[in-house]
């Protein structure tokens, strides 16, 4: 057996100009990767080089994905571009797979300079699928602007990367594995972790675990059903909610993670959830969740399928936040939701009188205010919810919040709800999304709607929709200058927002997070103080046919309808 040190070889290569990373990574068809030369390798020299050569020589990085398609393929790869970049050791997760919250957790507790994190979140797997690679940053959080733009430069000059080509990795067996390389005194570490552990230990000391195994397994437990949509939360959802909180293994469903997420869409919403949906119907089950890909998206049901809104769930967890030992313990900072999110959370934050910050979409804006000590909770109509606790929006600790919330009120969800409505009013919100949209008249449909809304006439404007007439108080596109960085924090071009006197607004976005064409959202946001138990479609009705008519999406871009209404 050959115990030479393992060689480190520099390769040549040439740039790919479109490997900007994008509000969560570069994101790509698996196809991109497979078969464009070093493509992959590309990225990834591009982030080891953005680091500074000190800051990396003996640096601890982590590792893990959703288990998706070519994930073990990049794991390889970026085992052995580390261990010929000068890091000192890598903490991967068992079989390489690692909810995105997890890594978090685990690059804050190991004090990390970063993880590379393999998902394409909520985005289809399997061959014919999307692949992406997302940079954490040491505070667990993702990349700011100045760190995606200093690799996205790299990639475009890039001439070479190093390797170590002869480095294997077991990903199968956990424990410490060293390897030793050529020109490097200390050995290269890579050691496998439980995927769960370092996560769950964290969640143990924010909840009372005591309380919610009552909740799920006491004398009067109620019934839940769990989708992990065969993506990474499976293991985590088995582990904390059934083997230690006590819930019937059958309470969680397509919970083994799939390279092709059983060949659906790990996206938790009305449409792509539809079988969790369904089968809450009935009312057997009284609370209900569903997880994407990567486990940092959740989704809340109710007895019957009550669906509660990723804004209205921020605002009741804000107005029952104490309800979690955690916040007992810290008090809460402040309260933030993403521009496009509804503004009921900006209710609840008024009452409280609660510091309230809107910021652009992007989890990394979240965590700069976090890190500042500014920030408690947020979260993002995108079925994203989040606390301090780490730096990304966390889909199995919003559950957890959920449960402790029913656990102390004794309510139903759908009492909560009704409840919170009555006390502040209620905000009717959707979104319609038009994906694979042909990305030139997406551009061209966004220039031409921000021309006629910065015409000054365009205020005060009156659109008419049966008995209902809306106003034009106020019309831009949204910039957003980050108190923490007042300096460089100036974040402009964040999407088209149109606000009517009655405090209904109208947003246009187009989405960065797809690997193919362009996502035009439409976001409808109406308050209503009185009434609050109406359909949600009825009351936006109004509003949603203004913002097709202001903005002739049909037309402009041949779509008779959104792709996915949220």
């Amino acid at each position: 057996m050959d115990n030479s040190p393992l060689q480190v070889l520099t390769v040549p290569t040439a740039p790919y100009p479109d490997q900007r990373p994008g509000t969560n990574g570069l994101r790509k068809k698996v196809r991109v990767f497979q078969s464009r030369r070093n493509y992959l390798h590309n990225f990834i020299q591009s982030i080891f080089s953005s680091i500074d050569l000190r800051d990396r020589q003996g640096s601890t990085v982590v590792v893990g994905g959703d288990g998706r398609f070519f994930n073990r393929t990049a794991i390889e790869v970026i085992v052995q571009m580390a261990a010929a970049n000068g890091v000192g050791r890598l903490i991967i997760g068992h079989h390489g797979i690692m909810s995105t919250p997890a890594i978090s957790c685990v690059i804050r507790k190991y004090k990390a300079i970063g993880g590379i994190i393999l998902t394409a979140s909520h985005n289809p797997g399997g061959p014919d699928g999307d692949f992406g690679i997302k940079f954490n940053t040491a505070n667990g959080g993702p990349a700011k602007e100045a760190v995606t733009n200093k690799i996205f430069q790299i990639s475009r000059t890039i001439e070479e990367f190093a390797i170590c080509p002869g480095l294997k990795v077991d990903l199968t067996t956990l424990g410490k594995q060293m390897f030793d390389l050529e020109n490097k005194f200390k050995p290269f570490t890579v050691e496998i972790v439980d995927s769960v552990e370092s996560y769950a230990n964290l969640l143990r000391n924010i909840f009372d675990f005591a309380a919610l195994k009552e909740l799920l397994s006491g004398e009067n437990h109620i019934k839940i059903r769990l989708d992990a949509m065969h993506g990474v939360v499976g293991p985590y959802v088995r582990r904390i909610l059934c083997e230690e909180l006590g819930c019937p293994a059958n309470s969680a469903i397509n919970c083994v993670p799939l390279e092709d997420f059983g060949g659906q869409h790990p996206d938790p919403n009305l449409t792509y959830a539809a079988d969790l949906v369904d089968s809450m119907r009935d009312g057997q089950y009284d609370f209900g969740a569903a997880f994407d890909g990567d486990g940092d998206r959740n989704m809340i049901l109710g007895k019957h399928g009550f669906f509660v809104t990723p804004p209205d769930s921020v605002a009741v967890i804000a107005d029952n936040i104490f309800c979690i030992p955690y916040f007992q313990h810290t008090g809460v900072r402040g309260f933030a939701r993403s521009m496009p999110t509804s503004a009921a959370l900006d209710r609840v934050a008024k009452a409280t009188k609660i510091e309230l910050y809107e910021t652009p979409t992007g989890w990394k804006f979240f965590g700069n205010l976090m890190d500042a000590g500014r920030l408690s909770l947020c979260g993002e109509e995108s079925f994203g919810t989040g606390g301090d606790h780490i730096r990304e929006k966390d889909g199995l600790w919003a559950v957890l919040v959920w449960l402790s919330i029913l656990a102390t009120r004794g309510q139903s969800v759908e009492d909560i709800l009704k409840d919170h409505w009555l006390k502040y009013g209620r905000n009717y919100f959707t979104r319609y999304d038009y994906e694979n949209v042909d990305i030139d008249a997406a551009c061209e449909m966004m220039e031409d709607l921000e021309i006629m809304i910065a015409d000054k006439s365009f205020v005060k404007q009156r659109f008419a929709v049966e008995d209902k007439i809306y106003q034009v108080e106020k019309a831009d596109n949204f910039e957003y200058t980050d108190p923490v960085d007042i300096c460089t924090g100036l974040f402009s071009l964040q999407g088209l927002r149109i606000m009517f006197s009655d405090g209904s607004r109208i947003i246009y976005r187009l989405s960065g997070t797809g690997s193919d064409g362009a996502t035009v959202r439409i976001y409808i946001d109406s308050y209503e103080k009185e009434q609050v138990f109406e359909d949600t479609q009825v009351m936006l009705a109004p509003l949603a046919t203004i913002a097709l008519k202001i903005s002739q999406l049909h037309h402009r871009t041949g779509r008779s309808g959104p792709s996915v209404i949220t």
